[in-house]
């Protein structure tokens, strides 16, 4: 059971919940079990007391003769018909009962139920925004949505939605076993011999479905990666013809996902009926060995008696039925938990200090002192050391791999560094709080990210409390202002998937007006106009000039025409700075950046 300890921990927040689902439970199993022992007095009545005589004969079974004695009362008291009408009376009752606690046992279960689905899915999102930029590199974006859609919907169904059969299944079967031992132990000692070839039975088929989950979930989840491929990159696969290679991967997963998902249906659909038949063996065992008891004219059990006797044994075998289908259903939710705990038990290589001081202001400079960082055992950036004063401009620059991004991405603490310190103001960052490191930074990628949301919403992401001159502003200091103010709606302009309804330029404009409503003293640029044409460059060029006045900026350039005017250049290969200075200077030296630029021909 360990493997479900997720589900009892969000059980035990609603302890209150859970104990009246099992007092209503107990209560509807009660007067189920009266509704079933009022047939005894019923049958003793058509079997005996139209005789007259039958009900003062004595027998063993003590339960028996209270009955006898009761009816007699009442006989003499108000007459047979009466009494029968109050018999059926009473079993009308307390079947109205036994439903009405039965509903209302529902009714505090199902939105239990559905907390605990909703606590464990917010949990799973809210640790995946939390992961470090590094755990995305190594999985697969369908792998991770596969896990919070369909993991969680299996454990939905197959663990969370058989909470019920945890509770009122064992309990109907325990109270309703302690019945038949009150009317015939001999009989319910023979039943329980026979439950464990019914368990053996079950057990067989349920250890089966562990593996033919596994294999499914993961095949689930490719699928989803082909999907999501295949949606970001149509019109490359359109371009160069590609449906036909995309369809025979996309039908092949199927295929096989199809296959498995038979395979376990197979399986799983035969726990039930194999339990069924398991169940009506013995019952008719019973009904052997407790017809002799009846023939036998042994005064323990009177034919009436195992009439209730068997009315109840049938009730043993849909709550049986349905425990060995639950234990099914949650050995096929145990490969989707053991999925979304790999997440949720993945450990954050960024721990947020919990007693950091908080960087109310950046004043002095960031600074490298001997920063090495690997990944996975490989060495990306060696001995570096680099200040950013205040208010500088420092550019990276490098060939492909250099470590230029890595670097950057050490600043806003993506990564921590694996040797030396990376110090903020003369302070290690790991000495201040997360967020209060990241409020000074803004980030402008060479790819825009925006959201499938209007362009006020995308602008104010950084500074959900902007105001709408604020936001007003950004876009006129991020030359954005005029194409929003063009657009049929506005500033309320959805701008679709990634904003894809408009163009490159538009993109990266709004994603600079972003970072500008946030008002961060500490700007990172990762070439923003490399992939622009030559008059949305200069729009977008002029925005950035705009945003960093005044701000310290660190710059990963690729079109080195852009950085001319950097404080300093930083020129990075194989992970090492390997060349330092301005632009004339670097130059001088007709070194690696020299050769650089005579690559680009910058006049």
């Amino acid at each position: 059971m360990k493997k479900y300890a997720r589900v009892f921990k969000y059980l035990s927040h609603y302890k209150g919940e859970a104990f009246l689902y099992i007092l209503f439970i107990l209560l509807s199993i009660v007067f189920s079990l009266i509704s079933l022992g009022m047939l005894l007095p019923f049958l003793e009545m058509i079997f005996n007391g139209a005789k007259g005589t039958g009900l003062l004969n004595n027998s063993d079974n003590a339960l028996v003769n209270f009955i006898r004695h009761t009816l007699t009362e009442s006989i003499t008291t108000r007459g047979n018909v009466p009494t029968l009408a109050l018999i059926c009376v009473l079993i009308i009752v307390s079947i109205f009962f036994k439903n009405l606690f039965l509903y209302l046992a529902y009714y505090v279960l199902n939105p239990l139920k559905n907390n605990i689905v909703n606590r464990l899915r917010t949990e799973l999102y809210e640790k995946v925004l939390h992961l470090p930029i590094g755990f995305f590199t190594e999985k697969r974006k369908g792998d991770i949505i596969s896990r919070i859609t369909n993991d969680v919907g299996e454990v939905e169904g197959s663990v969370v939605g058989t909470l019920e059969g945890w509770v009122r299944d064992p309990l109907t079967i325990l109270f309703t076993l302690g019945t038949l031992f009150v009317i015939s132990y001999q009989l319910t000692l023979f039943v329980l011999a026979c439950i464990p070839i019914v368990a053996f039975v079950i057990g067989r088929i349920t250890r089966s479905l562990k593996k033919g989950s596994s294999e499914m979930a993961t095949l689930n989840a490719e699928s989803l990666s082909v999907l999501d491929e295949t949606l970001g990159g149509l019109r490359v696969i359109k371009a160069f013809n590609s449906e036909p290679f995309l369809r025979d991967r996309f039908f092949g997963i199927n295929h096989r996902l199809v296959t498995v998902k038979n395979k376990l249906g197979f399986r799983r659909d035969l726990a039930s009926p194999a339990s069924e038949l398991m169940g009506v063996v013995i019952f008719t065992a019973i009904l052997f060995f407790g017809g002799q008891l009846v023939l036998n004219s042994t005064l323990s059990l009177t034919g009436s008696l195992f009439i209730v006797y068997l009315g109840l044994f049938y009730q043993l075998i849909n709550p049986t039925k349905t425990l060995s289908g639950s234990f099914s259903n949650m050995a096929r939710g145990t490969a989707a938990i053991e999925r979304i705990e790999e997440i949720l038990r993945t450990q954050s290589a960024i721990d947020d200090n919990p007693n950091g001081k908080k960087l109310d202001a950046f004043e002095d400079c960031i600074e490298l002192r001997n920063v090495n960082f690997s990944y996975d055992g490989v060495p990306i950036l060696k001995n570096i050391n680099l200040k950013v004063p205040k208010g500088k401009t420092v550019a990276l620059v490098g060939s492909s791999g250099a470590g230029k991004s890595t670097l950057a991405d050490l600043v806003p603490r993506f990564h921590d560094v694996s040797g030396g310190e990376l110090l903020v103001d003369g302070v290690n960052i790991k000495d201040y709080s997360l967020r209060s490191v990241r409020e000074q930074i803004s980030i402008v990628t060479q790819e825009p990210i925006l959201f499938n949301d209007s362009i006020e919403n995308n602008i104010r992401l950084g500074k959900q409390e902007a105001s709408q001159s604020e936001i007003e502003d950004a876009s006129k200091v991020a030359n954005a202002y005029n194409f929003i103010t063009k657009k049929e709606a506005g500033f309320n302009t959805n701008i679709g998937d990634r904003g894809t309804k408009l163009s490159g330029g538009e993109r990266q404009r709004l994603t600079i007006a972003r970072a500008i409503v946030k008002n961060p003293p500490i700007l990172i640029l990762d070439e923003a106009t490399s992939s622009l044409d030559t008059e949305s460059e200069r729009l977008v060029q002029d925005a950035i000039n705009n945003m960093m006045q005044n701000r310290t900026s660190i710059v990963i350039a690729h079109r080195l025409s852009t950085i001319r005017h950097a404080d300093e250049i930083i020129v990075l290969q194989k992970g090492e700075i390997v060349e330092r200075g301005t632009h004339e200077e670097l130059l001088q030296k007709q070194g690696y950046y020299y050769r650089l630029v005579q690559m680009q021909e910058v006049k």
